[in-house]
This record gives C-alpha cells, structure tokens and sequence, in this order.
C-alpha cells in the first residue's frame, strides 16, 4: 500500500510484514529503508513520515548537487566570512575529529578533488595537472570556524558526503526513539544502519558480498546499536584493467590504493562506524591492522 500520510516531497511506501512494517523511500542517492516492529498503520505510518522529512531535510541541506542550499553557499563564499548554524558547527567539529584522527587522510575540504572524479562505467581519468590544482586547494587545517562563524579560503569546497548519510540516520534513528521509546525500528540508509531501541528478537542483518552484488556473505543479529559500510562495489570505474574507486586519498588527490572493495564496521551509533568505515578504506592495505587497534567489530571483504 501507499503511505496516506500528508509528505508529498518524494515517493515512498509502507507494506505490513507479518512482524510489522517495511517502509521504503529514497534519498542521499540511496534506497531507504525503516523496519517498524508495530502492527498499528497510523503509528507506522507517522513513524515513516517522520524519517522521510528528516533525511530529506538534511540531504537538501548538505548534499553538494543542490544549488543555493546551505552548503552551496559555504563553498561558494569566495573567501569570505559566514554565518553557521548549531548543526553545522557539530558536523563541523565532528569533521575536525575525523581529520586528526586519520592524520589528515579523513578531509571534507576535498570537494575540488570530487568534483573531477566521476565513478560510473564510462568515467575517464581526470587530467593530472587539474589534480594537482584541485589538491592543492584542500586540508581542513586552513579552515577557521566557532559555533557561528566559518572562514575557509577561496576555491576550497567541503563534501559532507562521509558524513552526511550516516548523519541522518542517527538523526532519524533518534527521533523515532524519542517519540516511540517502546517500539523497535532499524533504519537502513543505503547499508548504514542504526536501531535505536533494544529489540527482543534480534532483527536480522545481511553484509554484502560484493562479489556477489545483493547477495549477503553473512548475516549479524542485531538487537540494539549500529553499522557502517563503506566500498567501492557501485562506484568505481575501469581504465585499462585498473580499477578505480570512490574513496579518494586527499595527499595524492587518486583513489586509495589497495582498498578493501568494503568495509563494515558495528559501532554505538552510525557516524562512529562510518567514519571508522571510511578511516580504514583509507589505510589500504593496513585496513585490517588500523581496524583490529580500534577494538571494534568489523567485517573486510578484499
């Protein structure tokens, strides 16, 4: 059936499952997803309105294909002092603890360099000299900002896209909690996936294989926290029998050699696990030794 909820902003369903609903959407290029373990249809219902106006809020905000939203503005303030709100102070300073935790190799002022890549079948190698250009216009350690104000200097470009996703799920994970304590949901954003509330029958949670692309390798019985993931099993491309993924190291302004093709990492709640995710697709070869220091949970697919 199709939500009878009042959001008209993107299409989405609600289906009941013999344990409760399934509600699905898109957003942050991603399919979406919300297990609701609830039989009655105008909680789930509200349950799934809720996530939708919230992930679509922050990807209107800080996706970096919108023009004139908040991150636009940032990126095309030419040098210039701006205003900032909370929200993005906090992404802000959480992008800080990113990059000195990874020694610079987790950056969000690499939109130059993304911009030039392109990961589907037909992208081309980017011109050197124009990386070389674009690398230089990147490292967060010239960014000054506080709780109001950010300065950034002209030319560089921040991508919220490490975080962002990973970000509204909290975000929607949160909400849901507070609202509906008592009922059990996991959110799943493209494979980032939270559950707020402790679930007495696990929900049951595939890990890609990506040489197997929509087939799980192995499942996880997930009763309360988090996940992450990060690869290149959808975004990469091939020139001359060299493959070329998503994850890009901002010292050489090219992909990471050596990746892993994903990474998946269980966490207290998503940003943590992405961001470790992510920190360890960045080590390349050394993605299981910078995992296995982190004292966490995780699953390496090479």
């Amino acid at each position: 059936m199709m939500s009878t909820s009042s959001l008209k902003t993107a299409p989405y369903s609600l289906q009941r499952r013999d344990w409760g609903y399934v509600g699905e959407f898109r957003a942050m290029a991603s399919p979406c997803e919300i297990l609701i373990g609830c039989d009655q249809l105008d909680i789930a219902d509200d349950m799934l309105d809720m996530a939708v106006t919230e992930a679509l809020r922050i990807e209107h905000k800080y996706s970096r294909f919108i023009a004139q939203n908040c991150l636009w503005q940032l990126n095309h303030a030419n040098g210039h002092k701006q205003l900032i709100d909370e929200e993005t102070w906090q992404l802000l300073a959480f992008a800080k603890q990113c990059f000195q935790l990874s020694d610079g190799l987790f950056d969000i002022s690499a939109g130059p360099l993304m911009e030039l890549w392109r990961f589907d079948p037909k992208a081309q190698l980017p011109e050197h000299g124009r990386i070389l250009a674009a690398k230089a216009l990147v490292g967060f350690e010239h960014i000054e900002f506080d709780s109001r104000h950010i300065e950034m200097p002209t030319g560089m470009k921040l991508d919220f896209g490490g975080i962002a996703k990973e970000y509204a799920v909290d975000r929607v994970a949160y909400e849901l909690a507070e609202c509906y304590p008592d009922i059990p949901v996991l959110v799943n954003f493209g494979g980032d996936i939270a559950c707020p509330v402790s679930k007495v029958t696990p929900w049951q949670v595939g890990i890609e294989d990506p040489r197997h692309l929509d087939h799980a390798a192995s499942v996880l019985a997930i009763s309360q926290g988090a996940l992450a993931t990060s690869g290149d099993t959808r975004r990469f491309f091939e020139v001359d029998g060299k493959r070329y993924g998503h994850i890009v190291d901002p010292r050489t302004g090219y992909p990471v050699i050596h990746a892993p093709r994903s990474v998946t990492v269980l966490g207290p709640n998503c940003v943590t696990a992405g961001m470790l995710a992510t920190m360890a697709m960045l080590q390349g070869r050394d993605a299981e030794d910078f995992l296995q220091q982190q004292d966490v949970k995780f699953s390496i697919f090479r």
